[in-house]
């Protein structure tokens, strides 16, 4: 059997997600052949540069542009057509040639990009196998979601009803696996910080913003310093130049820590307390799955602005919408903070719902059930 995967190389975002699978896949079905392809590499490098150079958000211009932008194919009725038709112009003659020269027996989408387009090739029938889009948001799905995708795996329940508003034929189904596994592991706080070398006492804050650090990550962190006794730890993933800036900058601080991109997230939010995220996704889920606080904080643009509506609407996350409201944020996200969630290790996994399609795996798993209740949650009975 066949697995193909499209991703994109925009950050971890959706390169974690496919590659996590991929993993789950080969454990639960040895032997089935998988592929992991970078949708932008299809495009015309053009296209590839522009939608990357819209991607990297480090300047107040280039904020509002993006914010704009999204606003305009996502929000408004006739760009919002001429957005899908434009994708669709550009991208689906590369996507559907992949495919057909790699003949899988199921086709996976890890990007809301290529999802948009393989959903448009298979309710046109200019694909005929299975197509799953693997859900990493909470909201602002019109482009994760489409109605001619088969399978939608999503990782909030939460995300179910919209979902199923853009796709009400398909299946729709919450799970585990499109993250490290080792957030399913249970790990103590105190250990953790013993393994990251860093104080057993007192608050600990991560700020991040994503793997390209965007977003006020000084701000936060100096606004997290406000918390008495509080270590804060700078996450500037593949930013080595905000690094050094943040390094110089906070020099004379003994309570700041700065580090580069790591592997030891599930160690770094188990350690925690409050983790302050700017770019929603795939980080904050993590981050509820070890009982961390969240604060969306840093950069309210585009997917992440909706994204802030939900969490504030389903009491996921405290939002901040400017540093005058992040102190106050960062007090409830304290008292926010608990325990690990250990019902996402409950539920059914990605690979298992992918190979159910191809009848290697039970196919009948059902939506995986509600994995969490939260305060104020409005979920659709998953």
């Amino acid at each position: 059997m066949k697995v193909l995967i499209f991703s994109a190389s925009i950050g971890e975002g959706h390169d974690l997600p496919a590659r996590v699978l991929a993993e789950g896949i080969e454990r639960e079905a040895p032997g089935t052949e998988i592929e992991i392809v970078d949708s932008l590499a299809l495009v015309n490098p053009l296209v590839r540069r522009l939608v990357l150079d819209s991607s990297r958000f480090h300047s107040k211009w280039g904020n509002r542009i993006f914010d704009l932008s999204y606003r305009l194919i996502s929000d408004v009725p006739p760009t919002r057509w001429f957005g899908k038709k434009l994708t669709q112009f550009l991208a689906a003659t590369p996507i559907r040639q992949a495919v057909l020269e790699r003949k899988p027996d199921v086709v996976v989408s890890t990007y809301p990009g290529s999802t948009e387009v393989l959903g448009a090739l298979r309710a046109n029938g200019r694909i005929d196998m299975p197509v799953v889009s693997a859900i990493t948001d909470l909201a602002a799905l019109g482009y994760w979601a489409h109605p001619g995708v088969d399978l939608h795996l999503i990782t909030h329940p939460e995300s179910g009803e919209e979902v199923r508003e853009i796709a009400p034929q398909s299946d729709v189904r919450c799970v585990r696996g499109l993250t490290d596994e080792r957030f399913y592991e249970p790990r103590g706080q105190a250990k953790a910080r013993e393994r990251l070398d860093l104080p057993i006492e007192g608050p600990l804050v991560i700020v991040s913003g994503g793997g390209w650090a965007v977003g006020d990550l000084e701000g936060a962190a100096e606004e997290a310093l406000g918390v008495p006794g509080a270590t804060v730890v700078c996450l500037c993933g593949r930013n080595d130049g905000l690094g050094t800036e943040l390094a110089q900058h906070f020099s004379a601080e003994p309570r700041i820590r700065i580090e580069g991109f790591t592997d030891r997230m599930p160690d770094w939010f188990a350690a925690a307390d409050v983790l302050v995220h700017s770019t929603a996704g795939l980080t904050v889920l993590e981050a509820i799955m070890e009982g961390c606080g969240v604060v969306s904080y840093g950069w309210g643009r585009g997917h992440v602005r909706v994204n802030n509506a939900a969490f504030k609407r389903f009491g996921l996350a405290e939002v901040a919408g400017s540093r005058e409201e992040l102190g106050d944020a960062l007090v409830r996200a304290l008292g926010a903070s608990g325990s690990p969630d250990i019902s996402f290790a409950r539920l059914p996994t990605a690979a298992s719902a992918v190979l159910g399609l191809l009848g290697l795996a039970d196919g009948e798993l059902g939506d995986g059930g509600r994995a969490r209740q939260h305060a104020g949650a409005q979920g659709d009975g998953q």
